[in-house]
């Protein structure tokens, strides 16, 4: 489990594998679900709320704590909700449906400031509240569907008593079962039109009685159904993933979509020929519209194609970048780094309060995209370098227009990495480079405290403002401001 237990004498083994008890659920736990406490042991309870005091089965016992699941709420919390998706509890992408929404905002607050304590060990860091999302719903910008031919059937489809197929899916995998897919006729995180193409998708591939791939066989046409949706244009991206070409099938699907939902901007078909099970494309073809939709971030318009990586959440990701900026502190006199910058959606936003910006990053996939972005934005004092970032930043083995780039030493690093954080290399070379200010911007509160940590050698944390970018998950985003002691 990631939530840390404290140190002392191990609790008595009081506990054993598929023992009932009644739990009184204290706290939420870091990745969903909560904690409780069983004879001084810490147990992780799923399917319960903080509050909660529910009849549990153990599932599994290690030495300083234990797991189980809620078989019943017996006295429900009062901060508990009625969630509106049918499918909740069966589907893991909304863990939190059943919180009410201030208080999710309070324990992402609180599991930032844990983590700050406990990992960095940080003590007196300000870590700010928690700023929500306008919209605790419908808000994702990118939803990845699976077709499965092993339907998971819900409890309450089983206890329905109809025949139902068993051998299609459209919609989401159930937690820790690649195999198993939810056939999703609704769901609560993007649009109504987007569930509309999910259902009008179903049906063709139902009604031609199309095959599915199957993970184990490697046979099977069907893959994945990819939806992405601008916020400032109103454009619908929609990507058909197969096997194989399938002209005559994609042809007719192309037309029955754009009978069935006209709003419909682009149709792309990926061809995924591999056997990784994951919504990828070895091959694209543009069926319909130009194969991109565009999306306006902090001022800035991106052109966003199939497969590239964009916030999910467009909406709160304008928020996330103001604080972002905020917490560099740009005045127009600066020189930014902006590490692991993507596309450069936060690299644009910080050159037009700077006198430059460098957005560097190891994919040139997206460093060639950063470029085009400048160029579409009018851009000029943008420069972009492909290559891995500790090297870079020492300016170890780079060319000569990137070293005409990294000329200026940076008054200001912005720092956007993956959820494993920054490798100690790069946190290395950060100290090396010694800007005056750091604005870190996280996806992972755990690994940026390890990171903040190596960076208080001679660096003070002087805040971390969260900001939820997924309401109704455990998830939270934040952005620490560092500067130089």
């Amino acid at each position: 489990m990631s939530d840390i237990i404290s140190d002392g004498p191990s609790p008595a083994p009081s506990l054993k594998k598929g023992e009932e008890v009644t739990l009184h659920a204290d706290s939420a736990a870091f990745e969903g679900g909560c904690v409780a406490r069983h004879n001084g042991m810490a147990v992780f309870v799923t399917g319960c709320v903080p509050g909660d005091t529910v009849r549990a089965m153990i599932t599994k016992k290690r030495k300083r704590h234990a797991e189980a699941r809620t078989l019943e709420v017996l006295e429900p919390s009062d901060v508990r909700v009625e969630p509106p998706c049918v499918y909740f509890g069966d589907c893991g992408g909304c863990k939190w449906q059943n919180l009410a929404y201030a208080e999710q905002l309070r324990w992402k607050r609180q599991h930032v400031e844990d983590a700050f304590q406990r990992i960095a060990g940080l003590e007196g860091v300000e870590v700010r509240p928690a700023i929500g999302c306008a919209e605790e719903y419908f808000y994702r910008n990118k939803m990845e569907f699976s077709f499965g031919d092993q339907r998971w059937l819900t409890a309450r489809e089983i206890g329905t008593g109809l025949e139902m197929n068993r051998d299609f899916a459209l919609g989401l995998h159930v937690p820790g079962r690649y195999d198993k897919v939810l056939d999703v006729h609704k769901c609560w995180l993007q649009s109504e039109l987007s569930n509309a193409i999910v259902n009008a998708t179903r049906n063709f591939a139902l009604e031609r009685g199309l095959s599915i791939y199957n993970t184990r066989t490697h046979e099977g046409l069907l893959r994945n159904l990819v939806i992405r949706l601008s916020r400032a244009s109103g454009e619908i991206m929609v990507i058909l993933v197969t096997s194989d070409d399938a002209d005559d099938v994609i042809t007719d699907y192309a037309a029955m979509l754009r009978g069935a939902v006209p709003e419909v901007t682009t149709l792309v078909q990926g061809i995924n020929r591999k056997k990784a099970q994951i919504a990828f494309s070895e091959e694209t073809r543009v069926l319909h519209g130009p194969g991109t939709i565009t999306e306006t971030v902090a001022g800035n318009a991106f052109s966003i194609s199939p497969f590239s990586f964009f916030q999910t959440n467009s909406l709160q990701a304008d928020r996330l970048y103001r604080e972002a900026l905020a917490a560099a502190e740009l005045n127009g006199g600066q020189h930014v780094w902006d590490l692991y910058c993507g596309a450069g959606t936060i690299t644009l936003a910080a050159a037009r309060s700077a006198a430059s910006a460098v957005g560097i990053e190891i994919n040139p996939v997206s460093i060639d995209d950063a470029r085009v972005n400048a160029v579409r934005n009018g851009i000029a004092n943008a420069g972009f370098i492909a290559g891995d970032l500790k090297d870079v930043m020492l300016r170890r083995g780079t060319g000569e227009a990137a070293n005409e780039l990294l000329a200026a030493r940076p008054d200001v690093i912005i720092t956007d990495p993956p959820r494993a954080g920054m490798h100690e290399d790069v946190v290395r070379a950060m100290l090396e480079v010694g800007p005056e200010r750091i604005a870190y911007v996280s996806c992972n509160p755990a690994t940026q405290a390890r990171d903040c940590a190596i960076l208080a050698e001679s660096y003070t944390v002087e805040y971390v403002q969260p900001v939820d970018m997924f309401p109704q998950t455990y998830h939270v985003e934040t952005v620490a401001r560092l500067v130089r002691k």
